[in-house]
């Protein structure tokens, strides 16, 4: 022998495995609780856990209701920040950023009066 260390690939490549399936169930868990409403996306950026840190920020907004491609991609322009950008790269500016603009589209959506139910007000007209 040479002295190196020899690597068994087969019990690497399962560690491997199952390390990509406990980050895609976490990652799934995370954008259920997002979509549920359980979580926000601005709790989540500045929070950053390790289930988002190599999340693309993108695949963080789209996961909250009414937020689709097209939303998301005008919303990251306002702050320059690239659709396939981490969660866990964001810098801390970039974070507050984030984090407040969603806090405040979250507070105009609660509002919208388009979301309310309506009520019909009738007049009785008595003769």
């Amino acid at each position: 022998m040479d002295g190196l260390p020899t690597m068994s690939h087969g019990p690497q490549h399962l560690r491997a495995l199952q390390r990509a399936n406990h980050v895609r169930l976490a990652r799934a868990e995370l954008k259920r609780r997002i979509a549920e409403g359980e979580l926000t996306a601005a709790e989540v950026i500045m929070a950053s856990p390790w289930e988002a840190d190599g999340m693309a920020i993108s695949d963080l907004l789209m996961s909250q209701r009414r937020w689709g491609g097209t939303r998301c991609r005008k919303f990251l322009a306002m702050f320059q920040i690239s659709e396939a950008k981490t969660v866990g790269s964001l810098t801390e500016r970039q974070r507050l950023a984030l984090g407040a603009q969603l806090e405040a589209h979250a507070k105009i959506e609660r509002v919208r009066p388009a979301e309310q139910p309506r009520t019909v007000v009738r007049e009785l007209v008595t003769a």
